[in-house]
């Protein structure tokens, strides 16, 4: 496996990787995670139903979705793919529920151009007004493929998810109560727990699990050990954050880091 990370902008991380023989354990993300397959055949279970995605075609994994992933044939595939944060959208949407796309395969000649470009060039960089352009052809495309004519949700309470968001991001390794949430928003924990995933595609807890993770990976990448990683972005020990590393990437952070340095695995990645 390699795994060649992109150049991203803030709520956008873009990877390309090569697989062959070894598979993504089930895991799931709470952003969007949207690719497109470059060679090969790629395969994954994805809402009950194992899925093929074959060269040229994209997949739009929904937040919060289960799945795994794995070559379709003994040559492996190759993919690029996107991460964006489902806050990005909701700018894009101006705020609206975010969209489902309930079939995650998008046929070669439904794939919007733009997003194309985005994903074979995961090198250039996006800047500002590239980082928009990309979070609006994302927007449109989830508008595009989802199906179903589901009732329009009242408004979301924006300014309250917010504010709970942010709290959050402040600082990911503080474990706030949900009473705090609660005094926060303005809102009850059932409602917030509701209204945050509509927002946001996750609820709080795992949101700021997630951004755990996020730190714990720029750790890893900068050589830190493990065990001093999982104490430093707020887990209680390594064994805690690799389960829920694996259960979020679908490897363990040992294999994670070996595949973004290039190295093959069982060398020296810090383990």
């Amino acid at each position: 496996m390699r795994l060649t990370l992109g150049a991203g902008a803030e709520g956008i991380e873009r990877v390309a990787v090569r697989l062959r023989g070894l598979a993504y354990a089930p895991h799931r993300h709470d952003t969007y995670a949207i690719g497109v397959t470059l060679a090969g055949v790629q395969t994954f279970r994805y809402r009950g139903r194992r899925r093929v995605c074959l060269p040229g075609e994209g997949h739009v994994l929904h937040p919060d979705e289960m799945h795994d992933g794995g070559a379709g044939t003994e040559d492996g595939f190759a993919y690029a793919i996107l991460y964006i944060d489902p806050a990005l959208v909701q700018e894009a949407l101006g705020g609206r529920a975010l969209p489902f796309v309930a079939d995650p395969v998008i046929g070669r000649a439904q794939m919007d151009p733009t997003l194309v470009a985005h994903l074979r060039r995961i090198d250039e960089p996006l800047g500002d007004v590239g980082r928009v352009d990309l979070a609006v052809a994302v927007a449109a495309t989830l508008q595009r493929h989802a199906g179903g004519s589901a009732p329009r949700p009242s408004p979301l309470p924006w300014a309250e998810l917010l504010r709970v968001r942010e709290l959050i991001l402040e600082d990911p390794t503080v474990r706030h109560r949900v009473e705090a949430l609660e005094r926060i928003a303005g809102l009850d924990r059932w409602t917030l727990a509701r209204r945050f995933r509509q927002a946001f595609g996750t609820s709080p807890s795992r949101f700021c699990t997630m951004r755990r993770l996020d730190r714990a990976r720029r750790m890893m990448l900068a050589g830190m050990p493990l065990s001093a990683v999982a104490l430093e972005s707020g887990f209680t020990d390594q064994s805690h954050m690799a389960r829920s590393f694996k259960r979020t990437y679908g490897l363990t952070p040992a294999a994670w880091t070996a595949a973004a340095r290039g190295q093959a695995p069982g060398s020296s990645a810090p383990g």
